[in-house]
């Protein structure tokens, strides 16, 4: 275990102390002082990982390399999203015609094709091919 958790454990242990001492009419102020204590120190370890992430970037960009660009997705990524949406494809037509007859599948299978130009939208495969330059993120400058 290291400072940090040390530390957190011995202001849960004070919490839980000053609670058997105090009672329980004093419970959700001790609760929420132990939160705060808790957020303060995420908060402290994103800005630290925030500030190490943009120092790294700007030693990328100072020596002239570029910053690796992850690939346009794995297979997961890819495929993963359309294989469970047909999965789903499944009961969905079986709902649509038992409830509407042809129309309850035309309507759900138009549901189906619109998710997924959303999700390639989203990831901006619709309107740029492969080769095409991918969009700066907002870590990049």
């Amino acid at each position: 275990m290291d400072a940090p958790d040390t530390e957190l454990k011995k202001e849960l242990d004070a919490t839980l102390q000053a609670r058997s001492e105090l009672g329980t009419e004093y419970e959700s102020a001790l609760v929420e002082s132990f939160l705060e204590k808790v957020e303060q120190r995420l908060d402290g370890t994103l800005d630290r990982r925030v500030r190490r992430h943009l120092a790294e970037q700007q030693i990328v960009v100072a020596r002239g390399a570029r910053s690796p660009e992850p690939p346009l997705g794995h297979f997961g990524e890819r495929y993963g999203f359309a294989i469970i949406l047909l999965v789903l494809a499944i009961p969905l037509s079986a709902i649509g015609v038992a409830n509407a007859g042809i129309q309850g599948l035309v309507v759900a299978w138009l549901g189906i094709v619109g998710v997924n130009v959303l999700q390639a939208a989203r990831r901006g495969r619709l309107f740029r091919g492969r080769d095409n330059e991918r969009p700066k993120s907002d870590w990049e400058d």
